[in-house]
């Protein structure tokens, strides 16, 4: 009956507006609730603020990360760009970083001579993402187990776990691999 009165009513011209307003308001939540789900579960959107991952990533580029990508069996890998969460000063708040993972769980990392070394090898790590040789001075770490070090790629120019407090990442807040930048438009990243 109700159908058929707002079938006539719209052949006669007359909105229901009570209906358009619900029928609105459901596609709003149900669209709220769907992003809601996507960056909550499966995605991590993330906006890079400064040039520490230049040339790889921008200042001002705009990233999405898999929150899947480390749930079902892979473990974060050397040379993973991740979105995570980490405090870089003392009594500073979290900060949410994206930076490239240089040590594993377990690892010893050199910085000696401008060249980074894992576990004592006397060949360095090949790094054809950095946009020049890296100057710096020499550090040692020792990456405990469940926790990652992450470097930028623009050595230079980075304020990383070098210089952090902290230097070692929980893998608990590792939120995201980073797949793809999507502004200032679509690029796979690597």
């Amino acid at each position: 009956m109700n159908e058929e009165k707002n079938q006539e009513d719209m052949e006669k011209g007359k909105i229901n507006w009570k209906k358009e307003i619900f029928d609105w308001v459901k596609i709003i939540l149900m669209a709220s609730a769907i992003a809601f789900f996507l960056n909550t579960f499966i995605i991590a959107n993330s906006r890079v603020p400064s040039g520490s991952m230049e040339r790889t990533i921008m200042t001002g580029d705009r990233l999405f990360g898999s929150r899947l990508a480390y749930k079902f069996g892979e473990d974060p890998q050397r040379g993973d760009i991740v979105i995570f969460d980490h405090e870089t000063g003392p009594g500073s708040q979290e900060t949410r970083l994206v930076k490239r993972i240089i040590g594993l769980p377990g690892e010893t990392v050199d910085v000696r001579e401008n060249k980074i070394y894992i576990n004592g090898s006397e060949t360095p790590l090949r790094e054809p993402y950095l946009p020049e040789p890296m100057e710096t001075k020499d550090f040692h770490f020792e990456v405990p187990k469940g926790c990652y070090l992450m470097f930028g790629d623009n050595r230079n120019n980075s304020a990383d776990a070098r210089y952090w407090p902290d230097p070692y990442v929980p893998e608990n807040k590792i939120l995201a691999k980073v797949l793809v930048r999507y502004y200032p438009g679509f690029k796979t990243i690597e």
